[in-house]
C-alpha cells in the first residue's frame, strides 16, 4: 500500500475492488490525482510570480534612488554655476580709470644779447638813443613787430632784447575723483557674494554619518529629498535654518536637526570681508 502512487489513481481501483463503481464516489476519487497535480502546479506558478514581482519592485526602487541622487547633484551644480556667473558679472562692472596724459607747458623765454663797447665814430646814428623830443617827432615805432603767419609766434624787437611768445597748451583736465570705498554692512545677509561659503571637508560623507533615519518614515517606506536653506555667519556658524521644500514631517525635522548640528563653515566674503550669506543644501533620505 505504501508503494502505490496516489497521483495516478491506482489506489482508487484497489479501494473500490468488488464494489459498485457506478456509485458517485468512485469518479470523484478517481479524479483526485489530477486535481492534486493542478493544485501543486498552481502553487508553484504563484510562488514564481511572487518572486518575480518582488525582484521587479526592488529593481524599480533602486532605479528611483539613482534618479533622485542624479537630480540632487544636478541641482547643486546649477546653484554653484549661477553663483559663479553672478560673481563674474560683478567683477566686469569695475570701471577702469582713464590714463592721464601729461601735457608739457612751454614758458616764455627771453633772449639776452650782451652789449658790445664801440668807439663813438663806429656807432651808427640809428643806434643812438633819442631824447623825448626826437621821439615825439619820429613817426617810427619804438618797437618793430614782426609776425610769422606760418606760426602763432610773435617776436618783439626792443634793441638788444628779444621776447619770444609761444602758444601755451591748455592745462590738463582734472584727475577723476577716486571711487568711494564700498563698506560692507555688518548685519546684512547676502544672497550672493563674491566668495561663497564652503564646508570643511566632504559634506556628503558628513551627512551620511550623522543622519538618523526616523523610524516612522522607515516603517512606512517614506523617502525623498528635503531642501534646507540656512545662513552661514561671519564666524562660520550656522543659524536661521528652514525647510524650503519638505517631504514628510519626520524627515523635515531630522534634516533641520542635522543642519543645525553641523560644525563651523568657512564664511563667505564680499570685498575681501567676511559677511553673512544664505546657502541652500539638499538632504537626501534613502532606505537601504
Amino acid at each position: 500500500m505504501a508503494q502505490i502512487d496516489l497521483i495516478q489513481g491506482k489506489w482508487c481501483d484497489i479501494v473500490f475492488e468488488g464494489k459498485n463503481k457506478e456509485y458517485g464516489a468512485y469518479p470523484i476519487r478517481k479524479a483526485t490525482g489530477k486535481r492534486n497535480v493542478i493544485a501543486m502546479l498552481s502553487i508553484l506558478i504563484l510562488i514564481a510570480l511572487c518572486i518575480i514581482g518582488i525582484q521587479a519592485l526592488n529593481a524599480y526602487q533602486e532605479y528611483q534612488k539613482r534618479q533622485e541622487a542624479i537630480l540632487a547633484e544636478m541641482e547643486l551644480s546649477k546653484l554653484q554655476e549661477k553663483k559663479t556667473e553672478t560673481k563674474k558679472e560683478e567683477v566686469e562692472k569695475v570701471i577702469k580709470q582713464p590714463e592721464q596724459k601729461v601735457v608739457e607747458v612751454k614758458q616764455n623765454t627771453i633772449k639776452f644779447t650782451e652789449p658790445v663797447i664801440k668807439k663813438d665814430d663806429e656807432v651808427k646814428a640809428e643806434n643812438t638813443l633819442l631824447n623825448m623830443e626826437d621821439l615825439n617827432k619820429d613817426n617810427r615805432r619804438t618797437a618793430d613787430e614782426s609776425y610769422d603767419q606760418g606760426t602763432n609766434e610773435r617776436q618783439v624787437d626792443y634793441g638788444a632784447l628779444t621776447i619770444e611768445e609761444e602758444k601755451v597748451a591748455p592745462p590738463p583736465p582734472p584727475a577723476p575723483e577716486p571711487e568711494p570705498e564700498v563698506k560692507v554692512e555688518e548685519n546684512k545677509v547676502y544672497d550672493v557674494v563674491e566668495q561663497q561659503p564652503t564646508f570643511n571637508g566632504n559634506i556628503n560623507q558628513w551627512l551620511a554619518s550623522n543622519l538618523k533615519y526616523p523610524p516612522v518614515a522607515a516603517e512606512n517606506g517614506i523617502e525623498g529629498r528635503v531642501i534646507v536653506q540656512f545662513v552661514v555667519g561671519k564666524d562660520g556658524s550656522i543659524h536661521s535654518a528652514q525647510v524650503v521644500r519638505g517631504v514628510d514631517a519626520s524627515l523635515d525635522k531630522e534634516a533641520l536637526r542635522v543642519v543645525n548640528s553641523m560644525p563651523k563653515w568657512v564664511p563667505g566674503k564680499q570685498n575681501g570681508q567676511s559677511v553673512n550669506c544664505k546657502f541652500t543644501l539638499p538632504v537626501v533620505f534613502r532606505l537601504q
